[in-house]
């Protein structure tokens, strides 16, 4: 699993056939899933996430986590995170699940954020054509991928 954490002020996601949700303060979760992934995944990231310390104490010094200012977590999907670029200018998406892996992996992830964290968790439709706004706050920005546990 592959994703890009967005720290934000506010964020949310639209589609046309599903309407619109919103989160507050905390953290947008672009998640982008591979055939190889696994509950293992799931559970690593997941509190990997919810421990990260991006948000700023009292000090002004990135020192506590999402789960400590009791933000908000809104996941979206993003197969486009397994992009392959290295052969002409057209990306390949081999790496990214298909969707009857993918579905099932981002439904069990949305599902131990809610468990692992207790916040508001909020999410896109897989699959569906969606558009993302937020305000990134910071701007803080990192990505994390559970094949590379740096």
């Amino acid at each position: 699993m592959r994703v890009v954490l967005q720290r934000v002020s506010s964020a949310s996601v639209s589609s046309k056939y599903h309407g619109k949700v919103s989160v507050g303060t905390g953290l947008l979760i672009l998640l982008g899933i591979e055939s190889s992934d696994n509950q293992d995944d799931i559970n690593w990231l997941s509190g990997k996430i919810i421990r990260l310390r991006i948000f700023p104490d009292d000090n002004g010094v990135m020192n506590r986590s999402v789960a400590e200012i009791g933000g908000d977590l809104l996941v979206v999907s993003q197969f486009t995170l397994h992009a392959s670029t290295t052969k002409g200018n057209r990306p390949s998406y081999i790496k990214a699940a298909p969707p009857e892996i993918a579905i099932p992996l981002y439904n069990a992830f949305i599902d131990r954020l809610k468990s692992d964290s207790g916040l508001k968790v909020e999410s896109g439709w897989f699959g569906a054509n969606m558009k993302v706004s937020l305000e990134n706050d910071g701007p803080v920005t990192i990505i994390i991928d559970t094949k590379n546990r740096e």
